[in-house]
């Protein structure tokens, strides 16, 4: 292992561990959000420095070329959203939306969040994968609940039940792939290892894979917010703070189908295992298909884009399903440009709540006039995520489709359909919001330096619709030919 990767990948891991102690204890906000923002920049260049010097795998941790791009994503996400979270969070700390005896833990938590994004990434044991995405989904049921409303806790509780039974199943398609492995590998920490697990595959009985990878993908499709395992998600971006809105949907999301394609991948390992596909392709249209509809009666700025959400892992999952080189690229394409889309979108949603002093969507009228950063920002925002050009959503989008339509002709049209229906719906909610007479309450706005997170995710996104940085393409098309 070489010295420096030995280094940023302890880093990847204490640095969010060791700030999260330390701010638990820490009472005043403005130096918490330092720290908080501190430790998120650190946690980055740790991130940046896998590039140039990568550590060696061992039974526990690994970085290897499927998830090295991701663990920079999200970091590089975590950072951006502590910014926005310092003067957000400020703002509701000054309203009295949330209490200093609440708002201690904040900053605490969200650190413990990005440690644990980061274990379940690094993570070459499936079941400290498990335990990984376990912690995060318990430090985001307190986020979610932190303005401690009846309404909040409802869907704390929620995310908590349904979490809880996601993680179950989850757990027992762990506990069957190690059962699997075990006539072949023996018994102990190597039967649990990614990069042994792969070597041996082949040999793995097919009917315990096939059991397992149906738990597994119904445990953390529940986490990746996918239909009909999606109820707690609305409710969690509804009621939470909206940087937490911001990491769910563009970093934990992706984190768990990390996961299911993780395991997608010891199925294709094995010659007589089910083909993965159809299940993925079958829950990717659902999950599309349904949050289309579920558009047209929201009447909360954020439960709307929590459905959006829904409907863009739907979109992963499906191109993750069909397989191949151009679906397999479409779909990590689509995660990237997901991720920095929607968190931007959140950055605007947070401000805009705050300005009108409401989420309902109903009085949020006017923006572009009375809000012009804000309003233009979440103009951009939506224009990109519903996959108009020449953002980089509207490549990905157009990759999988094309995709679809040179193999499967047949599926193209429920895709194109759903695809149509989101994109038709989410721009009337847009017209209402950005334009026309303003109503309810206008409060003087975020200073501009505050939308600079948003402005950057979107220039990002802007760009990557126009050009992608060759090393960028070439782990694309690697990592699509690992996943089969």
């Amino acid at each position: 292992m070489s010295a420096l990767g030995g280094m940023a990948l302890t880093a990847l891991l204490a640095v969010p561990a060791g700030a999260a102690l330390l701010l638990v204890g820490l009472a005043r906000y403005r130096l918490g959000a330092w720290l908080n923002v501190g430790a998120a920049l650190l946690s980055l260049l740790a991130a940046v420095t896998l590039f140039a010097a990568r550590p060696d795998a061992n039974v526990y941790l690994r970085v290897d070329d499927f998830n090295i791009y991701l663990i920079f994503l999200n970091n590089l996400v975590s950072f951006t959203t502590s910014v926005f979270s310092a003067g957000y969070i400020a703002h509701e700390l000054e309203t009295g939306r949330l209490t200093p005896k609440y708002l201690r833990f904040y900053h605490a938590m969200y650190q413990a969040l990005v440690f644990a994004m980061n274990l379940a990434l690094l993570a070459n044991n499936i079941g400290l994968l498990w335990v990984a995405i376990e912690l995060a989904t318990l430090v985001t049921v307190l986020m979610v609940g932190i303005y401690r409303t009846r309404e909040a806790l409802e869907a704390a509780w929620k995310y908590f039940i349904l979490g809880s039974l996601g993680i179950a199943l989850a757990l027992f398609g762990t506990i069957l792939v190690y059962l699997a492995a075990q006539p072949a590998m023996g018994q102990g920490l190597p039967a649990m290892a990614w990069d042994q697990l792969l070597t041996h595959a082949h040999a793995f009985d097919p009917a315990l894979l096939n059991l397992a990878f149906i738990f597994l993908l119904l445990g953390y499709g529940t986490k990746a917010g996918l239909v009909p395992l999606h109820a707690w998600l609305p409710d969690a971006h509804a009621e939470g703070p909206t940087p937490i809105s911001a990491v769910l949907s563009g970093l934990l999301l992706n984190v768990a189908l990390y996961a299911v394609l993780r395991f997608k991948m010891l199925m294709n390992a094995n010659p007589f295992a089910l083909a993965p596909g159809p299940l993925m392709v079958g829950l990717g249209l659902l999950s599309l298909v349904f949050a289309g509809f579920m558009f047209y009666r929201r009447g909360d700025i954020k439960r709307l884009f929590a459905y959006s959400s829904i409907e863009h892992m739907g979109i992963i999952t499906f191109a993750f399903g069909m397989g191949g080189p151009l679906a397999n690229f479409a779909g990590l394409l689509h995660m990237t440009m997901h991720s920095l889309t929607k968190s931007a979108i959140f950055f605007a949603v947070g401000h805009i709540s705050q300005v009108k002093e409401t989420q309902r969507i109903s009085t949020i009228r006017g923006l572009t006039a009375t809000h012009p950063l804000l309003g233009w920002g979440l103009v951009i925002g939506v224009i990109a995520i519903a996959g108009m050009p020449p953002f980089g959503v509207f490549m990905s989008e157009f990759l999988v489709v094309s995709s679809t339509f040179s193999r499967e002709p047949w599926l193209a049209l429920p895709l194109v359909l759903g695809l149509l229906l989101g994109f038709g719906l989410l721009l009337w909610r847009l017209h209402e919001m950005a334009f026309g007479e303003s109503r309810g309450a206008n409060a003087p706005g975020p200073a501009p330096i505050t939308a600079l997170p948003m402005i950057t995710h979107l220039a990002l996104v802007l760009v990557a619709g126009i050009w992608l940085p060759g090393p960028l393409v070439d782990w694309f098309r690697h990592v699509a030919a690992l996943l089969g």
